[in-house]
């Protein structure tokens, strides 16, 4: 079934445009309330907890869900400004039968987003978005409960609190981190409170950096998007390691005492390695996105570890690692999914479990964060006119064709659409970086042309 305003990722737009409204947001909270109580056949009050970043328009859409939900008789819990999988994590724990994240993610400011959580803390399943997204179009006022039988919202003063524990739980007993001296970018996001205070409570040395949000500086030139202030920061500080997080916290780019950007690939691969040797990870690999470097995958192979590919997108990553029995997944751009902590990307959770093997190998970030070479790769955006179907022209097609038996031996080639702007993404990799860059430029310029 097609949809018309979940994505892959939740809702998203461009706030006070449709569907990123508060009106829609309203319809949204009425219509999963009523979902739900579907599902209960109305036995008990419905509970949603709702979180978001720091964006300006967070202010909006938290209150009109609020409003919705409470006025489909739900009670509200309203967590403020927290990480994504804060909110996993606090869904499950406050037995909530739904959780919210208001957040766009990495984008800029002017977007956001809605992101739903069903009660045992994973990504709602997609017979409940079309349930929701069949009740959003529909006059819902033949459905409004009684006076006495609304809902009603109130403020969760300790939800960063109950966060900070879980995230510190997650690291090994006895271990800490004096001695690190840590740089870390919260993107003027949702982390910017918990991120250094969990690290200096486990002893390291911090040093923050977007930490002071004022509604519209998310993700402006910070954060695991746009490291490069982070990578000059840790050298001028003399610092041992990077952390790089995003608007909701829920990916993470490191960056080495040397200045030098670690992407979720490395991330992945260090952590595979050492739970495997440690008898912790299952699967028999990593489950991870077509988008991964195939460097990634011949170094798993050559530990006897398999690298399980799913589409692009961290619900796809998980939904594999739930089918296929993994404990580690995740994607290049930084979101690292360990399902033996939580259910759903989490930058800090993911960097304590880097900076644990840190601490107990003694090695400096260069030589533990850099464990395969990656493979030379080119991704390269190709927009194309409205209505143009650039896919189907028979030249990108024989074009596409000759790319992929170039590269057979020797590398590798995606190409797909965007699944939320007119662009045609086109990614190749392979050991002879000159032959890529050709291909890369050979292709996207036939792609152009079917395209204008």
């Amino acid at each position: 079934m097609a949809r018309k305003y979940f994505g892959t990722d939740g809702i998203r737009g461009r706030t006070n445009k449709f569907p990123m409204t508060a009106e829609m947001a309203l319809k949204v909270a009425m219509a999963t309330a009523l979902s739900l109580q579907h599902d209960h056949l109305g036995l008990h009050q419905n509970r949603v907890v709702i979180g978001k970043d720091t964006r300006l328009s967070g202010y909006m859409l938290e209150e009109a869900m609020a409003a919705g939900f409470v006025a489909m008789g739900m009670e509200v819990i309203l967590l403020g400004p927290i990480p994504t999988p804060g909110v996993a994590m606090l869904t499950r724990s406050l037995r909530a039968d739904v959780g919210v994240m208001i957040s766009a993610s990495h984008n800029q400011y002017e977007d956001n987003g809605i992101k739903l959580f069903g009660s045992d803390g994973y990504k709602i399943p997609d017979a409940l978005e079309e349930a929701i997204e069949g009740r959003m179009d529909q006059d819902l006022s033949d459905e409004l409960p009684e006076p006495d039988l609304i809902g009603k919202a109130r403020r969760m003063d300790d939800a960063l609190g109950r966060y900070v524990e879980f995230l510190k739980s997650s690291f090994p007993r006895g271990l800490s981190l004096d001695g690190l001296k840590i740089v870390v970018d919260c993107a003027h996001g949702a982390a910017y409170k918990v991120a250094p205070q969990v690290l200096w409570e486990l002893e390291a040395e911090v040093v923050p950096m977007g930490v002071y949000p004022n509604g519209r500086n998310i993700n402006a030139g910070c954060g695991a998007t746009a490291t490069e202030a982070l990578q000059e920061r840790v050298v001028s500080e003399k610092a041992d390691l990077g952390i790089a997080l995003d608007g909701d916290a829920d990916r993470l780019i490191m960056v080495d005492e040397k200045g030098r950007r670690i992407d979720g690939d490395q991330l992945m691969a260090l952590l595979g390695q050492k739970w495997h040797e440690d008898g912790r990870l299952r699967g028999g690999g990593v489950a991870a996105t077509v988008m991964s470097n195939l460097g990634l995958e011949r170094y798993l192979k050559t530990r006897g570890l398999t690298l399980a590919r799913t589409p692009v997108g961290d619900r796809h990553v998980v939904e594999r690692m739930r089918a296929d029995g993994f404990n580690l997944g995740g994607e290049q751009s930084g979101h690292i999914i360990m399902s033996d902590f939580g259910t759903t990307g989490d930058g800090m959770m993911a960097a304590l479990q880097i900076l644990a093997v840190l601490k107990q190998q003694s090695y400096p970030a260069s030589t533990a964060l850099n464990v395969f070479t990656p493979l030379p790769q080119i991704l390269q955006n190709v927009r194309f006119a409205s209505g143009a179907k650039p896919l189907e022209s028979e030249a990108v097609k024989e074009a596409i064709a000759k790319a992929e038996k170039s590269l057979a031996n020797d590398g590798r080639l995606l190409v797909r659409p965007s699944g939320t702007e007119p662009l045609i993404r086109v990614m190749a990799e392979g050991d002879d970086a000159a032959k890529v860059k050709s291909i890369v430029d050979d292709l996207c310029a036939v792609i152009e042309k079917a395209g204008s």
